[in-house]
């Protein structure tokens, strides 16, 4: 395959435009760490976007970096280190999830994957972080939307529409995200021994009681087994973690509360720094469902209530396994490589609560055979074109990542 590798914003411009007028599709990319995501690009050419790199401008005070979108994830988080901040919507090293070890995760493809870890469901995604960027359109014309600071939207809000789209609308050159303080403790209340049902009902618990839990997971007994966690891996038993964030003298507090309130649901065990922290990098990466014996994931959102019940239903159909977080609203699931990868079967049995499923992990064919996204209704595919339309008119960016044709 032959590459491009823009070292400017008008080398990217450039890039495109030659693109366009010639009518070649190109692959978009940035370290190549996801090219594993969605359906395998329609493209011979691939323009990669990791020579523009680099911090331009980071203001700690301000809480606001500006970045090329090929910089190396690692170096931004460096960086945000030495200041004690984060990205606080946590993305998730899914490098072994994908295959792709030798690979280089950016923060650009993390924006435009919209990927989001653990904290989520209090901090929000990475759309809610993003503040502005350039990019190339597919009609080969620089663009720029928002700014550095989060009050500087007007009009269309296009760092929400970037942020997810898969390099299908334009390529990011450079992009804004607001970035926060890293807490100085983190500790993990452990729920020994409780069935799925029960476990969820119990992560609802948590999540609604005043003590700011920043991660809400549930792993059965499988599952936790393969943890790299010792009391995690030895409880022999499944294990549904609350975590806390914040002060010391808070988090002792918070983890007593937390403590008292499940005291009667089940035997209790604690993670403190250390091991709490590597505990939310496995679930943020993915790592209990790993090795998966060639089996592919699926990553199901689904109301938190109906988790359960839609688990139950995918295993009496499917030899799945797989594990909840976002207070049950994520699934990540393992199931067989057969015909569709089990995709009829799970989209009926989280269909009727208004889930979706996306398929993360299977071989280029399969990738290509089913609708690795959830499958769109006619109203909402005609929009997905009219906006693909609109920015690529000659699709030349990312042709068919996310669905067959746009």
């Amino acid at each position: 395959m032959n590459a491009l590798h823009p070292a400017t914003v008008d080398e990217l411009q450039g890039a495109v435009a030659q693109a366009v007028a010639d009518g070649t599709p190109l692959e978009v990319c940035g370290g190549a760490s996801k090219r594993g995501l969605g359906r395998p690009v329609e493209a011979e050419t691939r323009l990669c976007l990791d020579r523009l790199s680099g911090i331009a401008s980071y203001e700690p005070a301000e809480l606001v970096l500006t970045a090329g979108a090929g910089t190396p994830l690692a170096e931004i988080e460096a960086a945000l280190a030495d200041n004690r901040q984060m990205l606080a919507f946590e993305p998730g090293d899914w490098r072994s999830l994908l295959g792709s070890d030798g690979a280089t995760p950016t923060l650009g493809g993390i924006l435009a994957c919209n990927a989001a870890g653990p904290r989520r469901i209090k901090a929000g995604a990475a759309r809610d972080h993003f503040l502005g960027f350039v990019a190339v359109s597919g009609f080969g014309e620089i663009f720029k939307s928002g700014g550095k600071v989060v009050k500087n939207v007007t009009g269309y809000d296009l760092c929400k529409l970037m942020a997810g789209s898969y390099g299908t609308l334009a390529a990011l050159a450079e992009v804004t995200i607001k970035v926060l303080p890293r807490p100085d403790e983190s500790a993990s209340v452990l729920i020994l021994g409780l069935d799925d049902a029960a476990a969820i009902a119990a992560l609802a618990l948590g999540l609604n009681a005043p003590h700011e839990v920043s991660g809400a997971a549930h792993l059965p007994a499988s599952v936790a087994a393969r943890s790299g966690i010792s009391p995690v891996a030895s409880a022999g038993t499944a294990v549904t973690a609350l975590r806390l964030e914040g002060p010391a003298s808070s988090i002792v507090f918070r983890m007593r509360a937390l403590r008292d309130l499940f005291a009667a649901r089940g035997g209790i065990a604690e993670l403190h720094q250390a091991e709490s922290e590597r505990f939310w990098r496995e679930i943020g990466s993915v790592h209990p469902l790993l090795p998966a014996d060639g089996r592919i994931v699926w990553r199901l959102s689904v109301p938190p209530a109906a988790a359960a019940a839609a688990m139950a239903a995918i295993g009496r159909t499917l030899d799945a396994t797989g594990f909840y977080d976002w207070g049950g609203g994520l699934i990540w699931l393992a199931a067989p490589a057969d015909e569709d990868g089990g995709a009829a079967a799970i989209r009926a049995a989280i269909a009727p609560n208004g889930g979706h499923a996306t398929l993360i992990r299977a071989p280029d064919a399969l990738r290509a055979a089913v609708s690795v996204f959830e499958p769109e209704p006619a109203a909402l595919a005609a929009l997905t074109r009219r906006v693909k339309d609109s920015f690529d008119p000659k699709h030349v960016l990312n042709p068919g990542r996310m669905h067959r044709g746009v």
